[in-house]
């Protein structure tokens, strides 16, 4: 990880520290999302206040290291000046029928943004198509609609899928092919179209997260405070010259209020944000989830609710499970 940005520190804090305080969660999910119908994550409190450390389970552990290091740093060290109180947040659609979008849409409250999951694997572009046009029918014709690929599309089946799909109105594309070279050949193919291509996966998951923006390859940067590593090395990707879009990783409450101090430090705020996915959940750990309300999100720490840590306990296995894993990734910090 390099350290864009990055407050100097003179290393992690020792490994007590973190196991003192830590609590391992597992949240069900309202929809399942990404091939899980339940959230783990690790939580422990540090001298700022609560963090989470929550990379997905298939990461390994130098990727997961990183999120590991923005933990620490949300709960060590001092987080930039917000420049808003509140932040404007999408809705999130998963993969699923029309039939059931309604119903996900009424989870976020205000949202004048909906996020659409296309490209899943097993699903057919016909698929994406009833979605979104049940998206713009509870949108209305106010509403903004951005898709989300995760890079689930080669070059040809994204402009075929634009051809699809452009009659929806669409504020962006997002991560609509895997590599930085397809994703700079569908933005010429798309030349003639007015839409534009967001950098998601081929930011976070790069070993430079700023060559996606020197190559020409997006438009806009997707910039999501764990995955890169914490708030203020995020800022300084986001500092790069495009568009950021700040995102969350469906994190609990915890997570998102890092997404949300990243979001209020950026000095342009162009698009709504990815952070009202607390909506996806059907707990949280906090007795006040971070859930849109008007369409926004107050910026602040959250505080976990000792009866829901006790609640949503994870099962002594996987709490085994993610202690291992959070002790192998602080000794590669």
């Amino acid at each position: 990880m390099d350290a864009v940005n990055t407050p100097h520190v003179s290393g992690p804090p020792p490994l007590p520290d973190l196991l003192a305080t830590a609590h391992v969660v597992s949240l069900p999910l309202v929809t399942r999302f990404r091939g899980v119908d339940h959230r783990e994550a690790l939580l422990f409190e540090g001298p700022e206040g609560w963090t989470e450390f929550s990379p997905f389970v298939e990461y390994d552990d130098p990727e997961a290291a990183v999120w590991l290091a923005a933990a620490i740093e949300f709960g060590w060290h001092p987080q930039p000046a917000p420049l808003r109180a509140r932040i404007p947040v999408n809705a999130t659609v998963p993969a699923v029928a029309p039939d059931d979008v309604p119903a996900v849409l009424a989870r976020f409250d205000g949202c004048r943004t909906a996020k659409v999951k296309v490209a899943e694997r097993g699903q057919s572009l016909a698929d994406d198509v009833a979605r979104v046009r049940a998206v713009r029918a509870g949108m209305g014709p106010e509403g903004r609609i951005r898709l989300d690929a995760n890079g689930g599309w080669n070059v040809d089946e994204a402009e075929h899928a634009v051809h699809a799909l452009a009659g929806f109105d669409l504020e962006y594309l997002e991560q609509p092919c895997a590599s930085v070279d397809e994703l700079a050949q569908l933005r010429s193919r798309l030349h003639d179209w007015d839409i534009p291509v967001a950098a998601d996966e081929s930011v976070r998951k790069a070993a430079d997260p700023l060559a996606v923006a020197r190559s020409g390859a997006a438009d806009i940067v997707v910039v999501k405070a764990q995955p890169l590593g914490g708030v203020h090395r995020a800022l300084g990707i986001a500092a790069a010259g495009l568009p950021a879009v700040v995102s969350s990783a469906l994190d609990t409450s915890i997570g998102l209020s890092m997404g949300v101090a990243l979001a209020a430090a950026l000095p342009d705020l162009p698009y709504d944000c990815g952070l009202g996915t607390a909506s996806l959940l059907a707990a949280d750990v906090t007795a006040q989830p971070l859930r849109p309300d008007a369409g926004s999100l107050p910026v602040g720490r959250v505080e976990p609710d000792p009866a829901l840590l006790r609640e949503h306990a994870a099962s002594a296995d996987r709490r085994d499970w993610w202690l291992a894993r959070l002790q192998r990734c602080h000794r590669l910090l």
